[in-house]
């Protein structure tokens, strides 16, 4: 079976911190269960709860670009008959670097509460003279994403959004992870099946802001040439206990350097792999 790590992983903390939130729609899809209903996994989970929330800051260089929270809120509300996660991303572009790049993202997902795949993704992004506005209606039981007027696309089993991907990854069992391997994921992007692949490093001890963590390092398989040099310029550390909590990343651009580091954390399922 093909392992999964999370495109949250890497893109997430690649741009966090141009993440904020905003309803973006008042009422919730109703799923239509077609035919013969097809019967969704269950995915074990032991890595969040309710009412974790996570909070990020963005360096581009030696600026603080950006701020950013992404959790989960305390409300159980069902779709296609069953109960999800409601996750949402707050943040902004600030000081000198919102003067110049003014970033007003958001982003939400709603996650099954038992096979952690998405029903419902709104996206939300204005990023300088760039913006975007995308509402997708996942149904698992034909594997059909509706990204709106009238477009049907299809899916495999497990497919993700870009956020739910991370909280699906963050269920696994790494405490086997070898050098060198491989973990992959297919995230519905832009209207597109959009696989990523991710490799582990190894274990390291690092120190951050807000202390020294266990953690295991990633580096995702890019293109080089567009954003990043070479493969090795983006590398992912979470933490090495049952949260998976992404407490740093560093990426080097073709334009400079991006640093996302967890400033905060609250309401986790587990204890967290921090030293001192």
């Amino acid at each position: 079976m093909k392992k999964i790590i999370s495109i949250g992983t890497a893109l997430t903390l690649a741009g966090l911190a141009c993440l904020s939130f905003r309803s973006g729609m008042r009422e919730l899809p109703l799923i239509e269960k077609e035919g013969p209903v097809k019967e969704l996994p269950v995915l074990k989970n032991e890595s969040f709860k309710r009412g974790e929330m996570l909070s990020f800051r963005l360096h581009y260089g030696i600026i603080d670009a950006g701020i950013a929270t992404l959790g989960i809120t305390d409300e159980e509300r069902e779709v296609g008959g069953r109960k999800t996660f409601h996750v949402v991303g707050i943040g902004k572009s600030q000081g000198a670097f919102d003067w110049f790049f003014k970033v007003r993202d958001r982003y939400e997902t709603y996650i099954d509460e038992k096979a952690i795949v998405p029903w419902l993704f709104v996206r939300r992004i204005s990023e300088g003279s760039y913006t975007c506005s995308q509402d997708y209606i996942f149904n698992h039981y034909s594997e059909k994403v509706n990204a709106g007027s009238n477009q049907i696309y299809d899916i495999g089993p497990n497919m993700q959004d870009m956020l739910s991907a991370f909280y699906n990854a963050r269920t696994m069992d790494l405490s086997g992870a070898k050098e060198g391997d491989i973990y992959a994921i297919n995230a519905f992007v832009d209207k597109e099946i959009f696989p990523v692949k991710i490799k582990f490093i190894a274990r390291e001890t690092i120190t951050t802001s807000l202390g020294t963590f266990k953690c295991l390092k990633f580096r995702p398989i890019i293109q080089k040439g567009r954003v990043f040099k070479h493969e090795e310029d983006l590398n992912v550390w979470i933490s090495d206990d049952k949260n998976h909590i992404p407490i740093l990343g560093q990426a080097e651009v073709l334009v400079g350097s991006i640093k996302a580091e967890l400033t905060a954390y609250t309401g986790l399922a587990n204890p967290v792999s921090k030293v001192n």
